[in-house]
């Protein structure tokens, strides 16, 4: 009975020391919890971050311990990846963006416009009026496919009745990079300074890759199983984030 015990506490031991292997190296599960990525994550969604896409850093690991300042086997970002990244302003808080500035970019918005580096960026409106979230409001706004100077493009929401017109123009300095959450007007991103701004790239914990479930919990619970064939999003099963 004894040695039925020790072989049991080995297994959980040997199952818990894979399990902190693939979270910390390879992939760790995140949970979309606000609407400023909409429509292209949707609050509920459950998705697969790879760890190794831009190397490691103290934030790789759980609880981010501080035994090492710098990145390990760093791979450079590219502009239009959807990061996650931990908050400049405690080094605790996930966040979840698109890069959209590289170390010495400008950004600036002029009129409704994004420019990069003093040009516009190519968007072309795709939808008129769609239903978007910003906590509990429900606004509508003007859908775009924004094309970034690489070439990556992907879908942005700008509130139809009014958006964030102009901004002074932000400068990113060195080691450092610039998000913006594609729901335009409902996203807490690098514009304000004061609370996320310019993120250090050794703040990035991984690329966002493939959403794996996606529950509306307007619909039922995550865990009421009972009543997933209502709130299961099939659609968004398996569905490459781009």
């Amino acid at each position: 009975m004894k040695n039925k015990i020790l072989e049991n506490i080995k297994t959980i031991f040997y199952a818990l020391i894979i399990a902190l292997i693939i979270r910390s190296f390879l992939f760790q599960p995140f949970y979309i919890p606000s609407s400023s990525m909409e429509p292209n994550l949707l609050i509920g969604d459950r998705l697969f971050v790879s760890k190794y896409s831009y190397g490691y850093s103290r934030h790789s690991l759980p609880f981010s311990p501080k035994i090492y300042d710098k990145r390990i086997i760093g791979k450079t970002p590219k502009r239009g990846d959807v990061i996650v990244f931990k908050t400049p302003a405690d080094n605790r808080t996930d966040y979840i963006k698109r890069l959209v500035g590289l170390p010495g970019d400008t950004i600036q918005i002029i009129d409704k416009d994004l420019y990069l580096n003093d040009v516009k960026i190519k968007r072309k409106k795709i939808n008129d009026l769609t239903n978007i979230n910003c906590g509990k409001e429900i606004f509508k706004a003007d859908l775009y496919e924004e094309t970034l100077p690489n070439g990556k493009n992907y879908i942005t929401a700008y509130r139809s009745d009014g958006t964030m017109m102009n901004t002074n123009k932000f400068i990113v300095p060195d080691n450092h990079y610039f998000f913006m959450g594609d729901n335009r007007d409902c996203s807490k991103d690098s514009r304000f300074l004061s609370s996320v701004g310019y993120v250090s790239f050794n703040n990035f914990v991984g690329k966002a890759r493939l959403i794996f479930f996606s529950n509306d919990k307007k619909k039922g619970s995550f865990f009421k199983f009972w009543k997933w064939n209502r709130s299961i999003r099939t659609e968004r099963l398996l569905k490459k984030i781009l």
